[in-house]
């Protein structure tokens, strides 16, 4: 469905910190990292390329800003990853926009996790599965 999704940053080196910890969390592969440009991108071993989860410093030039509505969500391969995830994501400097636990509104399996990262972005990770 989706070739890549790119997530703009103010500072590339500090957001590189906390995704790169987070992707290595969730066993996602860096694809590439190129400080000049400046942008990184991560995807799923299995995926074959795609879909690429890239950050970097907004093409048009201008200041990031977030979008209100808009957030990316991890697939985890059980709820401990989930919890681990989001623990460190804390830890590293992620706000939180509500802690690890089932969403049963969504599914009666789907236990999720969501942060704000350093530059105000949505995220989540998830596990569909029942453990």
């Amino acid at each position: 469905m989706f070739s890549h999704i790119y997530y703009g940053v103010s500072d590339f080196e500090r957001a590189y910190a906390f995704y790169s910890k987070l992707m290595t969390c969730l066993i996602i592969k860096e694809r590439f990292y190129d400080r000049d440009k400046p942008w990184a991108g991560w995807n799923s071993p299995s995926s074959n390329g795609r879909p690429l989860f890239i950050i970097g410093k907004p093409f048009n030039g201008k200041v990031h800003d977030q979008g209100n509505g808009q957030m990316i969500a991890f697939n985890a391969k059980d709820r401990a990853t989930v919890t681990a995830a989001y623990n460190l994501a804390i830890r590293n400097g992620a706000t939180c926009e509500g802690q690890p636990g089932l969403r049963s509104e969504y599914h009666e399996s789907y236990f999720g996790a969501y942060f704000r990262d350093l530059d105000g972005n949505k995220v989540c990770v998830v596990c569909h599965g029942v453990e």
